[in-house]
């Protein structure tokens, strides 16, 4: 987020959420807190603590009052990191060794359901009920999220629709979700809850999109990973879903995507020919889409540097790494 050029004005918000990770992550046992620093470290855009902090700013509330919520809210999103490289067997995550490399499968696992407990106890401290009751619900749709992912893994049969729900429950719920508790946190009314609600599941639903493109179209040396990482998973996303139907090589393409064991060439093939029948494009639109529509809604809150930032999200979204 760096090249966003408004994210100066949440540094020292995200300075503040930085600390307390990294007090919080502290556990009884050593190797478990040698891990959980170790994935703090590993860094991040800690969009989701940012969210919170500004939904409730543009509501009036000072950072102190949302610092809670808002390290929560990277716990649980770091949580699933750890289980999701555990699922992937992936070894790398953001240039770094995974947990999983690292210390295994167990340790992992321990790990990420620690953070998760560490993010529901910090919770707690609010008198409001929505709070706890919103973040455990989303925690459940996030899993059911995964476990659609890993039931589509290979499956050329996948729809749009079945997409939509799925980057809808890995990714734009939780962002959603910040910025309704973040307002909500900040006592704003149910119209300003509902506004930044709306503005989070928009932004959230094009950012997975875009994150997708990137998996084909970025630098692997922006992008943190190989290229193609998802192709190699088996994960169907638009771009794919899109060449799919309208490529007039559909049946290589299936074929290709169908396949466990890609080789380098046939992922770069794959990437092909999704590029050439307008796939990227396809799901760029449609992402510009989404991002409209999160416009219109924080346009609705009241005016301010807060509300500045979340429109500056809206078009950089759409522009990064691409």
């Amino acid at each position: 987020m760096k090249e966003f050029p408004l994210w100066q004005e949440v540094q020292a918000d995200l300075e503040a959420v930085e600390a307390e990770l990294l007090r919080q992550v502290e556990a009884p046992d050593p190797i478990l807190t040698q891990a959980a620093r170790h994935l703090v470290q590993a860094g991040g855009k800690r969009l989701r603590p940012a969210f919170a902090i500004l939904a409730a700013k543009c509501c009036g509330a000072p950072r102190e009052q949302i610092l809670p919520l808002a390290v929560a809210l990277e716990m649980i999103h770091m949580a699933t990191l750890v289980h999701d490289d555990v699922i992937d067997a992936s070894p790398v995550r953001r240039g770094r060794p995974t947990v999983w490399a690292r210390w295994g499968k167990e340790l992992s696992l321990h790990t990420g359901d620690y953070l998760f407990a560490r993010a529901l106890l910090l919770v707690a401290a609010y008198d409001d009920p929505r709070i706890p009751s919103i973040l455990a619900s989303t925690s459940v749709k996030m899993v059911q999220g995964e476990l659609y992912q890993l039931a589509g893994a290979f499956d050329i049969g996948v729809t749009l629709r079945d997409y939509l729900k799925r980057i809808y429950r890995k990714t734009a719920l939780l962002i959603a979700a910040s910025c309704q508790l973040g307002a909500i946190a900040a006592g704003a009314s149910d119209n300003l809850i509902g506004s930044l609600y709306r503005y989070g599941r928009n932004l959230g639903m094009a950012f997975q999109i875009t994150d997708d493109v990137l998996d084909m179209a970025a630098e692997p040396e922006k992008l943190g990973k190989p290229i193609g990482s998802d192709l190699r998973q088996g994960v169907i996303t638009l771009p794919a879903i899109y060449a799919l139907r309208f490529s007039p090589k559909k049946q290589k393409l299936a074929c290709l995507l169908a396949k466990r064991d890609k080789t380098s060439m046939e992922i770069q093939e794959v990437i092909d020919l999704i590029k050439n029948c307008g796939g990227i494009d396809y799901s760029l639109g449609l992402a510009e889409r989404y991002l409209a529509k999160a416009r219109q809604h924080v346009l609705a809150l009241p005016p301010g540097r807060a509300r500045d930032i979340l429109v500056g999200l809206t078009y950089f979204v759409r522009t990064r790494g691409i």
